[in-house]
């Protein structure tokens, strides 16, 4: 059901969500709590922290890390085409509550904050601050805001003299543009940007206009909720088969529906950046998406239809994207996408070369790839129609049939062989009619990642069968002779040749619609055009070398130069990798060897670095704000169970940690389906020993502060395709197992003061540990899913039903043995939770279940939050929980009494 706040709310409605809240309720303020102290000898404070009903605060070892000022580091890459001037935008840490508890609408996974016209989303994930960094030197110029402005969405003109940003204020959204040389910036909408689904703009190649989604003129009132039900919400199912996930938001009301379409129906403008006038572009629609010719002359309008559904989200629902002129006459259809209702055909294959949007089928059908070129032309890729009473979906030649890893692109003819369908380049101008359109190239095969050069002369394509890939350039001048840039194996990652750099001055990316960059034109698929070098012999390919013993030689970037028409290949740029991992950021000028590298170690910070021939310039100053994490002690070890499978082990220790002491030791962890051993170890060839470790607000270890020792165990499940969860409860009992048996031989932790946990399928996974082994004194479970009944399509890597395979289900759910929990259990759960398949219904029945079997638990429940927290009073209520929890139940047992604890429920206050 979907909720909604405040006065747009359904009398019900508003009642439904406050009782929810009054299960372990929690005041939306801090009141000014500091960090609370941790007193040498425990006694009550973890039993006060664990009643607590208010925002609890954590001690300041772990405040101090939730909190450190991340936000204010810098990671260069939003470039200015002139390629003088890095953008960045400057945050101030995570969102209050204050912010975070802004009324909004909830429709169908639409969340609008409906005072200020825009997405939830962009009101709780904005910043504070832009500012200019020097390409030459690292120098930073702000650009003047006004007071209190929050910002997001900073692009750059096209010319490189300004950058244009949204200004979001509290009940409208603007845009602003600022001007390099002064840093000043100015104003420059009247009526109000409608940013609902549409929250970027674009600009036109020449920097003059911007193409947004403004408020429309004379709108009517916003639809006032009925003062009576008017009726039941209708849902319908028929004889399809829809495998439809469960989905946490969805319309359920004509008064959803209604509002809805109010929040989507906006008003296509091109805006003048000089003058300020804003031109119309049709008629009010339910607008999608824009993205506007290089002059400004045409856009590409993408429009939600009708009709709406109770079934699944405002994602799933048909859309039609139509070429439109600037007095929005619909010129063209594009494509149409009917609304997605999950209706499984079963009579065709995925077709795993088909790409994004790629389906069954064996191809996507129709246009694919769509962009404007810096002509102003249109290039898509089609296939050509299937022979009269096949069916569309036929695979075709070129792309492998689902499963099959190493086939070449097949021969022609041959018995049974399906009629040869060729994969075509098209060019698309005005009138866009059928007669303007123009096909560029044609190939046997089906082409992937179609590109051209900044001259429109040479296109660039991918082909792929099976595992095989090839890397094609055409000279569109000479369409009958093909070059082979480069082939390998995508599955080998010592033999991969890298991405192509692009004129952005980086591997694939490019311009993809409103809101990106400007500049760029000439991709196809939303990518920029393909870097050549100054004689145009040459395209530049970037990659990462990796060693084939990753643990003791870090892997080496490169960028190599290599020869369109002959293949030859020369290296440009070549990493150290002696203890330090340094990558290009941005190519500047390839045969100049002018890049921006990012460079770092296990204990430095990231740093940016103008690399100019000879010449090293640090551009950046960024800080490591936990450098006892950073140093902290790390074992990383291999352990093997006893059926031979091998997996790793991360242990977090504190940094003077004294070989042979044996900590309390919390575990995290998420496991993961496998084959076989291969499989498992394949992810491994790309590890990083060289990485800067990247803590965030959420990182477990934070608690060696507080002289736990971190357990990171892999937990791999391992069976059949398609049957590994058949080996779910046994293969977790034995990971956990054999790990807990080597790192007490390691005499690391203390197994007799163990906990367990994770977030999301980890909670899942933590519960079940509890239920099914008596190795865990307490566990924390976020955002889980406990009762898989509730989930009978599938989930996770899970794709049979429950009627497929019941006792896979059952055994899985540890709901169902609640009564075999050991040691005790802390859950949380926001209850705005969005991830398919978490409901908080999951965690409000196991706290039913184990309240009632007389199990030791608690359960916070956290207004508005998400599949994860992000309200800064959340984040750190969570800590100071976790901390009072494995103080009490793991690191310092003896010094508390051990009451059944519960939270207050809303039936106990009635």
């Amino acid at each position: 059901m979907a909720r909604r706040l405040l006065s747009a709310a359904a009398p019900g409605r508003l009642l439904r969500f406050t009782t929810a809240l009054v299960i372990a309720a929690l005041p939306l303020t801090l009141a000014g709590q500091a960090p609370a102290p941790r007193p040498a000898a425990t006694g009550t404070w973890a039993d006060d922290i664990i009643k607590q009903e208010g925002y609890a605060v954590p001690p300041r070892e772990l405040a101090d890390a939730v909190l450190a000022p991340r936000h204010l580091n810098v990671a260069l890459s939003a470039l200015s085409p002139d390629k003088q001037w890095f953008v960045d935008e400057t945050g101030d840490g995570p969102v209050p509550m204050k912010t975070f508890s802004k009324p909004f609408h909830e429709l169908g996974g639409v969340f609008v904050d409906y005072r200020a016209n825009r997405s939830r989303a962009i009101t709780i994930r904005n910043n504070a601050g832009i500012q200019l960094i020097a390409v030459t030197d690292g120098s930073k110029k702000p650009i003047q805001l006004p007071a209190g402005a929050r910002v997001s969405n900073a692009t750059w003109a096209p010319d490189s003299s300004g950058v244009a940003f949204f200004v979001h204020g509290e009940d409208a959204t603007h845009i602003w543009f600022a001007d390099v040389a002064s840093g000043k910036a100015r104003q420059l909408t009247k009526t109000p940007v409608l940013a609902t689904l549409v929250t970027t703009f674009e600009f036109s190649d020449d920097g003059k206009s911007i193409v947004f989604v403004q408020v429309p003129e004379n709108r009517a009132p916003m639809p006032a909720a009925p003062t009576a039900p008017s009726g039941p919400t209708v849902k319908l199912a028929d004889a399809d088969r829809n495998r439809l996930r469960t989905f946490p938001s969805l319309m359920s009301s004509v008064h959803d529906k209604e509002l809805l379409e109010w929040h989507a129906t906006g008003q296509v403008a091109l805006l003048d950046v000089q003058k300020g006038a804003v031109r119309k572009v049709g008629a009010p629609a339910m607008v999608r998406s824009l993205d506007v010719s290089p002059d400004a002359r045409y856009v590409r309008v993408t429009r939600m239809m009708k009709p709406f559904s109770y079934d699944v989200p405002v994602a799933s629902f048909g859309s039609i994207e139509e070429l439109w002129d600037t007095d929005g006459k619909v010129l063209a259809k594009v494509s149409d996408r009917p609304i997605n209702l999950g209706v499984q055909d079963d009579s065709q294959p995925p077709d795993p070369a088909a790409g994004a949007g790629g389906g069954r089928g064996g191809q996507q059908q129709g246009k694919r790839e769509i962009a404007w070129r810096a002509d102003g032309r249109l290039t898509y890729v089609e296939q050509e129609p299937a022979p009269a009473g096949e069916r569309g979906g036929a695979t075709a030649r070129g792309a492998a049939p689902a499963g099959a890893d190493d086939q070449e692109p097949p021969a022609r003819g041959g018995r049974g062989a399906q009629p040869q369908r060729k994969d075509r380049v098209y060019q698309w101008t005005a009138p866009f009619d059928e007669a303007s359109r123009e096909v560029v190239y044609e190939n046997a095969s089906r082409m992937t990642g179609h590109r051209f050069s900044p001259d429109l002369q040479v296109l660039f394509f991918s082909e792929r069968a099976g595992q095989n890939a090839v890397e094609t350039a055409v000279y569109l001048n000479d369409p009958a002779k093909k070059y082979t840039l480069a082939r390998y194996r995508a599955d080998d990652v010592y033999g991969n040749p890298g991405s192509l750099v692009s004129t952005r001055g980086t591997a694939g990316g490019g311009r993809g619609g409103a809101g990106a960059a400007a500049g760029g034109r000439g991709g196809g698929g939303g990518t920029g055009p393909v870097q050549l070098s100054a004689d145009s012999q040459s395209v530049f390919f970037q990659g990462t070398a990796y060693d084939r013993n990753p643990s003791q030689i870090g892997p080496k970037t490169f960028i190599d130069r290599v020869a369109i028409k002959t293949g030859e290949k020369t290296r440009v740029y070549e990493s150290d990798n002696h203890d330090v991992y340094e990558r290009v950021t941005t190519v500047l000028d390839a045969d100049a060897r002018r890049f921006v590298v990012a460079r770092e170690s296990p204990t430095e910070v990231p740093q940016n670095f103008l690399l100019d021939g000879t010449r090293r310039i640090q551009l950046t100053r960024n800080q490591d704000f936990t450098p006892d994490i950073t140093k902290a002690r790390i074992e990383r070890l291999t352990v093997e169970r006893p059926d031979g499978f091998k997996f790793r082990v991360t242990v977090n220790l504190p940094q003077d940690y004294q070989a042979g002491t044996r900590l309390p030791a919390i575990f995290w962890f998420y496991p993961r389906e496998f084959q076989d051993q291969e499989s498992y170890d394949r992810p491994d060839r790309t590890f990083n020993k060289n990485a800067f470790p990247s803590f965030g607000s959420r990182s477990m270890e934070y608690f060696v502060r507080l002289g736990y020792a971190v357990v990171e165990p892999d937990s791999p499940i391992v069976g059949r395709d398609g049957q590994m969860n058949d080996n779910y409860v046994h293969d977790l009992r034995t990971n956990l197992s054999v790990v807990i048996d080597e790192l007490d031989r390691r005499a690391l932790v203390d197994r007799t003061r163990l906990a367990i946990g994770g977030h999301s399928y980890g909670a899942f996974s933590a519960v079940n540990a509890m239920v099914h082994t008596p190795f865990f004194k307490a566990g924390i479970a976020g955002d889980g899913a406990y009762n898989r009944t509730l989930t009978p399509i599938g989930f996770q890597s899970e794709r049979r039903d429950l009627w497929e395979a019941p006792q896979v289900y059952l055994n899985m759910s540890p709901f169902l043995y609640a009564n075999h929990l050991t040691g005790a259990l802390l859950m949380y759960h926001g209850l705005a939770d969005q991830n398919v398949g978490t409901d908080p219904t999951n965690s409000l029945r196991l706290y039913h279940a184990l309240n009632g079997l007389g199990k030791t638990t608690a359960l916070y429940l956290y207004p508005l939050e998400d599949h994860g927290p992000a309200s800064k009073e959340t984040l750190l209520d969570l800590w100071a929980r976790w901390a009072a929890w494995l103080d009490k139940y793991v690191k310092n047992p003896q010094s508390h009494d051990s009451p059944k604890t519960r939270i207050t429920t809303s039936s106990e206050n009635r």
